[in-house]
């Protein structure tokens, strides 16, 4: 053993020739590193800023939060040999954050010294620039502008539940709903191209982009855009009479003109009444050969089934393409229920044999005293144009909203003027739903409590709903996820 110099103590032989005690008065390893640090939160997202300006998730107590804080001390610290760090506990709510850091260092001679203390990182409050441009509302890079040149909503009711399935929605900063269509705000172009790129994928539209330039440093050469997506929808909903051009007939397997809309999702489904004949037109043909509606909504009248003849073994002609297995070919005398009073009555063929019986309501559209403005109507023969082309059976739609045990989940959204027929077109849309497995089998659905049990019309099975299961917060104290269960 050797004395300490500085204070007599007897101590092991060290280069220094000072005991521990008093080598720490000669000498402060910990000099230069800072004991207070600011942290910055933001409290919207709850996120830390990573200089220069990356915002990043970490839990309380966390690795990642850790390796963030000793980041801070990365210039100072790497003077001396890091040993251990770990955290002190402190209130979730204090807005400390303490780490106990262990560090060595050579000191005097070739002495290794090592030193245990408490840097504390105080968390200050700034809001990052994601959540900035989604409080601003206005402060966007990236607008998806969809659009649909139709009187009925149902492609846009369709198209929201898929962007909610999919959560599309989630990084925009804001979604406008305007007359004939959705806004889209974003924060940046790639968000928005995500957008198109799902929209072209899921409905028959086209699309073009347009940017426009708000300023530029020239010092740095840099540019700021604003980008626009303009997403146009083909103008052709479910349960819509269209007339197909003669060449686009012929190239689906020689279908009559006249024909009706079932479905629209990434293609427009269409069948024959006459014959049951279906066909698919994707997005780039409508384009090539565009046909539109003979009529909309508001223009189906409601005919009672005087007289019904299923028909059998249909005969094919040359060339024709595939039938439908879901529907019924029916010859069908119909009468108007305005005009009950009078001996008038409509002969026409309808797919929906499988649904009609004696005495039910049916909508159709009055083709023969309709006053129809359309080039490829107006070069058809008049005797292959049908007088009543029947499109769905007619419920009760008090006793169906009634005995409804589901819904769908909905958009946030600002609405620029209110349309009193909009919930008139929900309750179309989620009678479609009911009526077309097919339709409803890409959107979410979720059950309520109800005891209601009537026989009647469509209904969707428990099997395939959800339950609609929320947890509010996790363990790390963030906002908890929504649970779907089956």
């Amino acid at each position: 053993n050797q004395l300490c110099c500085e204070c007599g103590t007897p101590i092991p032989p060290n280069p220094a020739s000072m005991c521990v005690a008093c080598l720490r008065t000669q000498v402060d390893i910990t000099e230069g590193i800072p004991k207070q640090v600011s942290v910055h939160f933001c409290k919207q997202c709850e996120r830390y800023l990573q200089p220069p300006a990356t915002w990043v998730q970490c839990a309380l107590e966390s690795r990642e939060l850790l390796a963030l804080c000793l980041k801070k001390l990365k210039a100072p610290i790497s003077k001396v040999r890091l040993i251990d760090a770990g955290f002190v506990w402190t209130e979730p709510h204090s807005k400390r954050i303490k780490l106990k850091l262990t560090i060595q260092k050579e000191v005097m001679n070739g002495a290794i010294l090592q030193q245990v203390f408490v840097v504390e990182f105080v968390i200050q409050a700034q809001m990052c620039d994601d959540c900035h441009r989604i409080e601003a509302k206005d402060f966007w890079k990236a607008i998806v502008q969809v659009r649909q040149k139709t009187v009925h909503k149902k492609t846009f009711f369709y198209l929201e539940q898929l962007i909610l399935k999919h959560k599309l929605h989630q990084n925009t900063l804001r979604i406008k709903e305007i007359h004939d269509g959705i806004d889209f705000y974003y924060a940046s172009k790639q968000h928005g191209q995500k957008m198109v790129d799902f929209l072209q994928c899921t409905v028959p539209c086209r699309s073009k982009a347009s940017q426009r330039l708000i300023s530029h440093d020239i010092h740095s050469n840099t540019y700021n855009y604003k980008s626009t997506f303009s997403v146009e929808i083909v103008p052709v909903c479910k349960d819509n009479v269209v007339c197909l051009s003669p060449r686009l007939a012929q190239s689906l397997g020689n279908m009559n003109q006249i024909c009706v809309c079932i479905r629209v999702t990434n293609t427009i489904h269409l069948i024959d009444p006459c014959t049951l004949q279906m066909a698919e037109v994707d997005g780039s043909t409508y384009w090539r050969y565009p046909f539109s509606s003979l009529c909309d909504p508001r223009q189906l009248q409601e005919f009672i089934v005087m007289d019904i003849e299923i028909i059998r073994d249909q005969k094919q002609g040359a060339g024709a393409g595939i039938r439908s297995n879901r529907h019924t070919l029916a010859e069908v005398w119909v009468k108007k229920t305005s005009e009950m009073n009078t001996s008038l009555q409509y002969h026409c063929r309808t797919h929906l044999g499988h649904l009609l019986n004696h005495g039910d309501l049916v909508l159709g559209f009055d083709v023969a005293n309709a006053n129809i403005n359309n080039e490829f109507v107006n070069k058809m023969n008049p005797h292959h144009l049908p007088d009543v082309v029947l499109i769905k059976k007619s419920y009760d739609r008090s006793k169906r909203q009634h005995r409804r045990v589901w819904r769908l989940k909905e958009l946030e959204r600002d609405r620029e003027v209110m349309d009193t027929d909009n919930e008139g077109q929900y309750q179309d849309f989620l009678e479609d739903l009911e009526e077309d497995e097919a339709l409803r089998k890409n959107i979410n659905i979720f059950r309520v409590e109800s005891d209601t049990d009537d026989e009647g019309a469509p209904r969707i099975s428990l099997v395939e709903m959800l339950e609609d299961l929320c947890i509010s917060e996790d363990a790390t104290g963030g906002e908890g996820a929504d649970m779907i269960m089956s």
